[in-house]
């Protein structure tokens, strides 16, 4: 009877699989214990281990809070210079001066490492969690978990639940410690778990890619995922500029790229009026959205933020900080 029953349960598990591979489900059309259990089961597939598995779903639990915030559609209701004063308060500023003198050493050696200014390493740590500070409180799998059970972007989360999943099997965190933003980025990176795969570093060697608490691989990692996005590390992002009077607009687009000398033959200067550079970068001319008119030459650096995120103002307070910092 015993050996009947467990043959039973092993083709009823055999039968879920089957059906859970050649049938994804991405929209909450079953209840959500039955969506759990195929992704449990496809999760085994992929070779995710049996202890991680029941370890992240042991009391996983569906968020409608975070449903609620993929639903609610963010409304532009600040100017592009309220959205700077309030992202790059003084505060922020003098803070992040602060951190590149407290931790010059390890940002000069990730620095020379992978090519990229520690000025704008830890603007992109100011800007994304004002230095660590705010990395968010949700549980990463319960959130990427919900997502992958709604329906609105259901395959893309899906995939970095798995993703997740992934991470918790290296043993670099446990699924209890994995807090991340109600979307699941995570850590003081905020990165996906995409990205943490794609771009991680164990920078202290000590056997864990830590973004959650351990500052060098932080820094290393948000290096690392600069450097391998295209950063050049003798350049900087870009700055503001002045337009002549007339100035064609079809001009003011990220897909026109044009070498120094030829922005300054149309007319371009500095902010203060002076000439433009000598060197022949290449670039081009955005004016944010709301933004008065404010026109900046920007080069491939700002593109290469644009990857981290698509958002022109978050670009813009990433340079913007990064020069104000300076070198601390």
């Amino acid at each position: 009877m015993a050996k009947k029953s467990a043959r039973l349960i092993g083709l009823s598990f055999l039968g879920i699989l089957l059906f859970t591979l050649s049938n994804p489900v991405f929209a909450a059309s079953e209840p959500f214990d039955i969506f759990v259990e195929k992704i449990r089961i496809e999760a085994l597939e992929k070779g995710i281990s049996q202890a991680t598995v029941e370890d992240a779903f042991s009391t996983v639990k569906l968020l409608e809070r975070v449903v609620a915030l993929d639903r609610k559609q963010p409304e532009v209701t600040q100017t592009f210079q309220q959205y700077m004063e309030k992202r790059l308060p003084q505060s922020l500023i003098d803070s992040g001066k602060a951190l590149l003198k407290e931790h010059h050493s390890v940002l000069e050696e990730v620095g020379r490492k992978y090519g990229v200014q520690p000025r704008f390493i830890v603007a992109l740590w100011g800007v994304e969690t004002r230095y660590g500070n705010y990395t968010g409180g949700f549980n990463v799998i319960d959130a990427l978990t919900t997502l992958a059970y709604d329906n609105r972007r259901a395959a893309y989360f899906r995939k970095e639940l798995f993703l997740a999943l992934k991470i918790l099997d290296e043993h670099d965190i446990t699924a209890a410690e994995m807090k991340g933003s109600w979307a699941g980025a995570m850590g003081q990176s905020q990165f996906m778990p995409s990205s943490f795969v794609n771009f991680a570093v164990d920078h202290d060697a000590d056997g864990k890619r830590d973004i959650w608490g351990t500052k060098a691989d932080v820094f290393a990692s948000a290096a690392n995922y600069l450097s391998k996005s295209g950063w050049e590390g003798d350049q900087t992002w870009g700055r503001e500029v002045t337009l002549p009077g007339k100035f064609n607009a079809s001009l003011i687009d990220l897909d026109v790229i044009k070498p120094m000398a030829d922005w300054q033959a149309l007319g371009v200067r500095k902010v203060d009026g002076s000439a433009l550079p000598t060197r022949q970068l290449m670039g081009s001319l955005v004016q944010p959205k709301g933004g008065n008119g404010q026109t900046f030459l920007v080069y491939n650096n700002y593109r290469t933020i644009l990857k981290w995120n698509r958002s022109t103002y978050f670009a813009m307070s990433v340079g913007q900080l990064a020069d104000l910092l300076g070198d601390g």
